[in-house]
């Protein structure tokens, strides 16, 4: 649900939203106009991906720029993240485009770049070769074809077709039994990354990561510009989702490849073990891929899609996002909007706290954690209109979202970059504002700006959370119950 800006009251300043969930959502050739992009902001998204697989950079310049031509008329931070491609694993080409392997039957993928047909095919990745092994899987068309490897030298791949089919040109090839040698950024990634960069991205999705050193690679390549989020689609990754996590700043479920590298009952229980562990880090985890995907060409999604979005808002992610169905659907604005509903929907049912705190986060032993927990249990105990978080580079807000706490949070910022990147974390209204030199300035300022952006009235409690020295990162240590007394607005600025 989503309060739209009134410009005749200094209240509610900008987009306000009842829900705690972000919703991310994919722009496309559908929705990348400015008049698309404001409508898709009223209904419901928060932040937007753009997706660098498709287009090119002029393309994705003018998208960036009508976001943020959209983001200063609205007078709300959005989050842009952008999403590298990675490197995809592709066949070559057939005679005629196509062709058909029978069940059972042998197929061989070697390095002949002669197009292929029923019985062969070029595998343009010579770095294969030499570590495939008898009885590994390979999965062409997302699963659609299955094969089984017989046999592998430097110049040929034999398998048997476990599941046989119809293949035509450049199809993609998953490997789900054995860590790829190739790395997780392509050429074009480099490029794209230093477009994404140049143009003020918030958010860098690292896609096919498969080990701690590619999050590594890429955050030397970004020099300490935007945040990085790493995608999970590769079994590798959950076997080193600790370290993954503890490297990066976000982290996204992105069930696509997931989903076709490992066996479909198996994903459900590794969405809600991603969740758990990265909320336990304090970092945004984000749900993502055919979340409401019937709605690319439907005005209304499956009554499955509804239950798989409502899932992931009770587990607790931070974010779901949409894909094609915003980017190339009919129906982009009305996706965004029942996916706004659903979980508008699950937050206002009496057992959503209860589920959110299923998964425990006990607080580190440091005075950041111990204050955030603290936060938590006041809101759950006293009638606690909201918390305030005054913070230079979001990490107190993150603590505090950790605990997803009953009450909003009204993150303060002087950084407009931290304030976009946040709007990406449960349960928080971020804004912008100078910063503070005093506590008197900060209760002052909290209170002003509770009042102006709709948490509370006069005689509301809130809870404000900040670090002193003021501007000290890491330096959270203070706690303070204040009460608006409707007049706060009056006060000098």
């Amino acid at each position: 649900m989503v309060t739209l800006p009134n410009r005749r009251s200094p209240h509610h300043r900008g987009i306000k939203r009842t829900r705690k969930v972000k919703i991310l959502a994919t722009l496309g050739p559908a929705s990348r106009d400015k008049e698309t992009i404001g409508k898709l902001l009223r209904a419901g998204a928060d932040a937007f991906r753009v997706n660098m697989s498709h287009g090119d950079h002029d393309t994705h310049r003018e998208t960036i720029a009508n976001i943020r031509a959209v983001e200063k008329d609205l007078m709300r931070p959005v989050a842009i993240l952008c999403d590298l491609q990675g490197p995809k694993l592709r066949v070559g080409t057939f005679e005629g485009g196509k062709a058909f392997i029978r069940h059972g039957a042998h197929f061989t993928l070697d390095r002949d770049p002669a197009p292929g047909n029923g019985e062969r095919v070029f595998l343009p990745h010579p770095e294969l070769f030499e570590v495939l092994n008898s009885g590994q899987r390979l999965l062409i068309d997302d699963g659609k074809l299955r094969l089984v490897v017989i046999r592998a030298d430097s110049d040929a791949i034999l398998c048997s077709a476990e599941v046989g089919g119809a293949i035509s040109d450049r199809k993609g090839v998953n490997i789900p039994d054995a860590i790829v040698p190739v790395p997780a950024l392509t050429d074009k990634d480099r490029r794209d990354l230093a477009f994404a960069i140049e143009h003020g991205a918030d958010w860098i999705g690292l896609s096919f990561v498969q080990r701690p050193e590619d999050v590594a690679e890429a955050r030397r390549l970004m020099g300490g510009h935007g945040a990085l989020m790493a995608k999970i689609e590769k079994p590798a990754a959950v076997t080193s989702l600790d370290e993954i996590i503890e490297l990066s700043d976000g982290i996204m479920v992105a069930r696509g490849d997931l989903g076709v590298e490992l066996l479909p009952e198996e994903v459900p229980p590794i969405q809600k073990r991603i969740i758990e562990k990265t909320r336990g880090y304090g970092k945004p985890v984000v749900v993502a891929t055919q979340m409401l995907e019937s709605m690319i060409t439907s005005p209304s999604p499956t009554r499955a899609e509804v239950s798989d979005v409502a899932n992931a808002v009770y587990d607790g992610a931070d974010a779901v996002m949409l894909s094609a169905e915003t980017a190339a659907g009919q129906w982009p604005v009305e996706a965004v909007t029942i996916m706004d509903r659903i979980a508008t929907r699950v937050e206002s049912d009496d057992t959503y706290h209860e589920r959110i705190h299923i998964a425990q986060t006990p607080p580190d032993p440091t005075m950041a954690d111990a204050l955030s927990a603290s936060c938590a249990t006041i809101a759950d105990t006293l009638p606690i209109e909201g918390i305030i978080v005054f913070t230079g580079s979001g990490i107190s807000a993150r603590r505090v979202a950790r605990e997803r706490p009953s009450a909003p949070m009204l993150v303060l910022t002087p950084s407009p970059k931290t304030a976009r990147r946040m709007t990406l974390l449960w349960g928080a209204h971020t804004v912008s504002t100078k910063d503070i030199g005093s506590f008197e300035e900060m209760i002052a300022k909290g209170k002003r700006m509770a009042l102006r952006h709709g948490f509370g009235a006069a005689g509301s409690r809130l809870i404000a959370l900040a670090g002193v020295p003021f501007g000290v990162p890491g330096s959270t240590n203070l706690l303070h119950v204040v009460t608006l007394t409707g007049n706060e607005l009056d006060t000098p600025k």
